[in-house]
């Protein structure tokens, strides 16, 4: 009996082993179609774009090496200076309100039990309008004459700021129309604060009876992942708005360059001069800084962001 259980338990480990083998073989065809997709859509289109961006490529002919030609003409260009101020602007300015206000929508549809579904219907589907129709709706609203925002400010005794023909007010007006799809940053946030202990909170509502306290020291904290989610998925798009400040400004950033943002300078590069080299070494200057921000974000969340369970 002795030998036929150890034969038993030394053919065990093999046999084990076969099992791990099969169920990573498993995993891996599973997996398969996702890296085939990655590979074809992403990583493929990457390495060429970071080839064309040192060749000049007018579509029409075949790509002529120019080592770092466009990147020297990106520097010299002043309209790409002067879109990437608009858009540094934008992100440093609408991320955190953006993240202050879903938060603060989260924490309203957290506290709400009766219709709390519909509520947070009612919040995703701006989302769900596309860019274009909602870019629209805006420029109907804040029409200098008939808009009925400006209507109803003047029917206050207020003196509306032409929204879209005054330089100082055209990129805030880009902001605000950034603000109004705020679905997905306050569904997360909301996943977030019912995912906090019941116990935990609680005990922090006897513990001192201030909301703010809560908030502070107990809230914020346990979230802290989601924070960082919103914010890293911010800055990227954020980086990249397009649609809005083309329907609004224009090729141009109307008026004054005030609303040209960066990635409206790349697709004028590309779709109207059909300059893909300098097109593809703008995207590559872009893709390197949003892949730094977010490298330091990342690396600066080691200090403020927790996890549960982690120890420190």
């Amino acid at each position: 009996m002795a030998d036929a259980a150890s034969q038993i338990g030394a053919a065990s480990p093999p046999r084990r082993r076969r099992a791990g083998r099969g169920e990573a073989r498993a995993g891996m065809l599973f997996a398969l179609p996702w890296m085939v997709g990655l590979a074809i859509f992403t990583l493929i289109p990457l390495v060429i774009t970071f080839y064309i961006a040192q060749a000049k490529f007018q579509i029409t002919g075949a790509p002529k090496w120019v080592g770092l030609q466009n990147y020297a003409a990106i520097w010299a260009d002043p309209e790409v200076w002067a879109s990437a101020r608009n858009t540094l602007m934008f992100a440093t300015i609408s991320v955190p309100i953006k993240l202050v206000l879903a938060l603060g929508l989260a924490l309203l549809l957290n506290r709400v039990t009766a219709l709390s579904g519909f509520y947070r219907t009612v919040f995703y589907l701006p989302f769900l309008m596309p860019a274009v129709a909602g870019s629209v709706v805006f420029i109907l609203l804040l029409n200098p004459g008939a808009g009925p925002v400006n209507i109803m400010l003047q029917a206050m005794g207020l003196h509306p700021p032409d929204w879209l023909l005054d330089p100082k007010a055209a990129l805030w007006t880009l902001i605000l129309l950034s603000l109004w799809p705020l679905g997905v940053e306050t569904l997360v946030f909301l996943g977030g604060l019912q995912n906090i202990p019941r116990d935990v909170s609680e005990a922090a509502d006897l513990d001192s009876p201030h909301p703010w306290h809560k908030l502070i020291w107990i809230t914020l904290p346990l979230i802290t992942p989601m924070i960082l989610f919103n914010l890293v998925i911010g800055i990227i798009y954020s980086f990249q708005v397009f649609t809005q400040a083309l329907v609004i400004g224009g090729t141009t950033g109307k008026p004054a360059e005030a609303t040209l943002m960066y990635m409206v300078v790349l697709y004028r590069a590309a779709f109207r001069y059909f300059n893909m080299g300098y097109a593809a070494a703008m995207a590559t200057v872009l893709f390197g800084v949003v892949l730094v921000l977010t490298l330091l974000i990342f690396r600066t969340a080691r200090s403020w962001v927790y996890y549960e369970g982690e120890t420190r």
